[in-house]
């Protein structure tokens, strides 16, 4: 097949201009850190109102404030008001499932959510204390300190690990990293979420059944052996009180989610737990019959903490570990509850924004003695059902923990720790969320996969198991994507000049004489051996198929390069290598619709020059017409190599 036929091609394919290398390099950085393009907003603007810009970008409460009007707070002060009633004994609950003692839970629930009030860009997020964070601090610092024999350091190390989590959190927000977050899928998250919220579940049998001595695993096993060993150490009374409680705040969630309208019974149900549980300790004196309670709570706003950071602590690697792990699982929650919810009311966060005031808030919060918080989905649905306008109901909550800190916490002597399990259970169950792993299973296997993964590593392994198993499933799978990227058979579509996978589309003809391969990814040089190997394969699998079936002998191989946005040399030299390939095999290779990046490359590594710029053609269509073409000269002429025919593109079409 000889190159002095040639089809005049009606839309050759354009070569971008060159960019000059500083441009590109600029180029490259805004769409890899500012997709979003926060700068926009500074264009042609003066000096002043660039300041005041700038203000307003890391400050929202400055852009939104001015224009608060007593109409939204009458609705800030009511939805705060509730997500207060729940935040208080939630905040005491996870503080005693983080090992710490209660009264951090309170101060974690006054000064953090004031920061995310002034910093936030959420409308809806309720800043607090979760349980999946609390669980990692109790496991992976409690591996290092035994909170019961060394209190004070365990509260300098969850101190420290907060401190450091909301460093990580605040730079990944003004480095504009915050994508690496989303390397936590979904998939990973619902079962991750899913064995956490089953492991405090578990561990909440120590406060129902009334026991002292518990083990400090988290895994299945640990927690069944130390709950039927200590089987002759079980309090029916706490049992019995624990099962009451924890069936009364299941049907008010029923109840809310059944009738959205009553939100409020679901979510003042923790605190009459609390209060009902105090009363009758108090009444009938059950903490003398083994029914634990929470005893003193010291009265007084959060002492200042900076002091107990322990940065000169052996332990301190572990603090650090412990805050980067904490701080993307509570970032990855945080920032996914605000988006969901912003998509309810539609409008927009930015998710940088909301990592630079996490950040911030856990700094502050360290500095305070409060462990680490973020915007935990319970709370976030009360606040929204509750009908908040701003995240001035962070700032109401804020005043009725302060309230609580300055007058009524020696109320709290007389909760049962049995009703605070309860809580935990009852707030646990919603995070098990079989119904998203079903339809995981439905809709994408590979994804079950690495649910279900998190899930049993969390369970029967533990937390840090869980989650490093999830996340180097979630990555192999990625990096199998990429570097074993589909190739598909393309075929025309009756009556049309379109071309689609005859995988999709068994309808789709193949074209006599001409093998079209589509890529259907970049290709680098984790693809690129890869790539020759199926392409080669390709080739041999058709031309034996044709010589069993008796039809045209393969002529040509089309690549579609339409879904291919970049290539690199690796890339460059693998196509190089598949047409030296070809050549042998006495066929020609043709190239469609390759992208501006992928075109530039070939243009400049002399590939088009080797190929030749008359077998690049701009669609698939014009391909398949030129090789047609080529065809029907071959078949009738008896040497097509010596002749020279032109074909007006009108007429070609």
């Amino acid at each position: 097949m000889g190159n002095d036929y040639y089809y005049e091609c009606p839309h050759p394919v354009a070569i971008p201009p060159a960019k000059p290398f500083i441009e590109s390099i600029k180029s490259g950085i805004k769409e890899t850190l500012f997709p979003d393009d926060p700068f926009r907003q500074f264009k042609n603007q003066p000096a002043s109102r660039k300041f005041i810009l700038g203000l307003q970008y890391f400050v929202p409460v400055l852009e939104w404030g001015p224009r608060y009007t007593f109409e939204f707070f009458k609705a800030d002060l009511i939805a705060g008001i509730t997500i207060a009633s729940l935040a208080v004994p939630q905040g005491i609950s996870y503080a005693s499932l983080a090992n710490l003692p209660p009264i951090l839970g309170l101060y974690s629930s006054f000064v953090p959510p004031l920061v995310y009030a002034m910093l936030g860009s959420s409308k809806d997020l309720a800043v607090g204390t979760v349980a999946v964070a609390s669980l990692l601090i109790s496991s992976m610092l409690g591996k290092e300190v035994n909170p019961n024999e060394n209190p004070k350091l365990y509260v300098q190390l969850a101190l420290t690990a907060t401190f450091f989590a909301g460093v990580f959190q605040a730079a990944l927000g003004f480095l504009r990293l915050g994508f690496i977050v989303d390397f936590l899928s979904h998939a990973t998250i619902v079962g991750f979420m899913g064995g956490a919220a089953t492991v405090v579940c578990l561990q909440q049998l120590k406060g129902i059944l009334g026991l002292v001595r518990f083990t400090h695993g988290t895994d299945l096993v640990s927690v069944m052996r130390s709950v039927f060993s200590q089987a002759h150490q079980w309090r029916w009374e706490s049992g019995v009180l624990g099962c009451c409680f924890l069936f009364f705040l299941i049907l008010t969630r029923y109840v809310s989610k059944r009738k959205p309208g009553f939100f409020w019974i679901s979510a003042m149900a923790p605190l009459t737990s609390v209060i009902v549980g105090s009363v009758l300790v108090y009444l009938t004196h059950a903490e003398q019959n083994g029914v634990q309670v929470i005893g003193h709570l010291k009265k007084g706003l959060n002492p200042p903490s900076v002091s107990e950071l322990a940065f000169g602590s052996p332990y301190l690697m572990t603090a650090i570990k412990t805050g980067i792990i904490t701080g993307v699982i509570a970032l990855a929650e945080g920032v996914a509850v605000g988006r969901s919810f912003a998509m309810f009311k539609n409008y927009h966060i930015d998710g940088n924004k909301e990592m630079i005031a996490f950040g911030m808030m856990n700094i502050a919060g360290s500095c305070t003695s409060c462990y680490l918080t973020t915007g935990p989905f319970s709370r976030t649905a009360v606040n929204f059902n509750a009908g908040c306008k701003t995240a001035v109901s962070n700032i109401v909550m804020a005043t009725a923990v302060m309230i609580t800190l300055l007058f009524l916490t020696p109320l709290f002597h007389y909760t049962p720790l049995v009703v605070l399990s309860s809580i935990i259970i009852a707030a646990m169950l919603g995070l098990i969320d079989y119904e998203a792993a079903i339809s995981l299973w439905k809709v994408d296997k590979c994804d079950f996969i690495v649910c279900m993964s998190a899930y049993i590593g969390v369970v029967f392994g533990s937390v840090e198991i869980g989650l490093v198993i999830a996340v180097a499933i979630s990555l192999l799978r990625m990096l199998m994507s990429v570097a074993r990227p589909r190739t598909f058979l393309l075929g025309n579509i009756p009556n049309s000049m379109i071309y689609r996978s005859i995988d999709q589309y068994p309808i789709a003809n193949n074209v006599p004489g001409v093998l079209i391969l589509q890529i259907d990814a970049p290709v680098y040089f984790a693809n690129a051996n890869y790539l020759r190997e199926r392409i080669s394969r390709w080739i041999y699998e058709e031309e034996e198929k044709l010589k069993s079936t008796g039809g045209s002998s393969l002529q040509y191989v089309i690549l579609d390069l339409s879904a291919v946005g970049s290539i690199d040399t690796s890339g460059i030299s693998m196509l190089e290598e598949v047409k030296k390939n070809i050549d042998r095999r006495d066929l020609k290779l043709v190239l469609a619709n390759p992208r501006s990046e992928v075109i530039k490359k070939l243009e400049k590594s002399k590939f088009m020059e080797s190929i030749g710029q008359e077998w690049i053609y701009l669609t698939v269509g014009e391909a398949v017409a030129a090789c047609n073409f080529m065809l029907h000269r071959s078949k009738s002429s008896n040497n097509p190599a010596t002749e020279k025919v032109e074909l007006d593109a009108h007429d070609n079409v």
